[in-house]
């Protein structure tokens, strides 16, 4: 069964054959369940051009705002600027191109990506500058636009357990997009805190089957806060 581990030895090794000009997919919302290791073997390879597709863009010098930082970012398709104040100053210095989406559409872009399914009808947007351009047929009375579907080239994905067969267990809310981003990509590699011996996880809470996973790594998280609010 050698040949179903999905395990690597390395973050290099993990992220073998990601090269400038790809279409990157993200998970995570906020600081919460983002595969902050991977992000920061990206940075350490100094890869550029990238596209980027996640719900935000981390904030200023965590996460994905690492790779703000390092201009290695061409293009972001995200749900909102956030608490990134780098993003906010490079979209509108027009050094950044910047595709905002509404965030249950990029949840769906990503799901019918994974699923095969090339585009979809959706209300959402319709008579906003997000419709600009697209596509609109009505159904029963009410019209929808014609969003496509996403897909990348590498996903950078973070779970709570796996086994050494990829097969992925997310915790909570840090399952967010996660699972989507797996889904959708051509070569999808997982960082866990913990990976368990086949058999270990219980089927019915597997969230991410190994078959769509292509590398495994253990990893060491920091899982930082992004905003702490105490009570008087």
């Amino acid at each position: 069964m050698r040949g179903f581990d999905k395990r690597v030895g390395s973050y290099a090794e993990a992220l073998d054959g990601l090269s400038d000009g790809m279409t990157v997919l993200a998970g995570g919302f906020g600081l919460c369940g983002i595969p902050e290791n991977l992000i920061a073997e990206i940075r350490r390879r100094g890869t550029r051009d990238l596209t980027v597709v996640s719900n935000n863009c981390g904030i200023d010098g965590v996460g994905l705002g690492l790779l703000l930082e390092g201009r290695q970012i061409r293009k972001m398709i995200a749900s909102y600027v956030g608490e990134n104040a780098l993003f906010e100053r490079q979209l509108l210095g027009g050094e950044l191109e910047v595709e905002l989406t509404p965030q249950g559409t990029l949840a769906e872009k990503l799901r019918a990506g994974g699923a095969g399914i090339p585009a979809f009808y959706t209300a959402t947007g319709h008579g906003t500058p997000v419709a600009e351009g697209k596509e609109v047929r009505e159904f029963h009375g009410r019209p929808y636009i014609l969003e496509a579907a996403i897909t990348g080239d590498f996903a950078v994905v973070k779970g709570w357990r796996a086994d050494r067969f990829g097969n992925v267990v997310y915790r909570r809310t840090a399952r967010n997009f996660n699972p989507l981003a797996a889904a959708a990509a051509r070569v999808t590699v997982v960082e866990v805190e913990e990976i368990v011996e086949p058999g270990e996880l219980d089927p019915d809470a597997i969230h991410t089957p190994g078959i769509y996973v292509d590398r495994l790594i253990q990893g060491r998280f920091e899982k930082r806060i992004e905003r702490l609010t105490l009570r008087a």
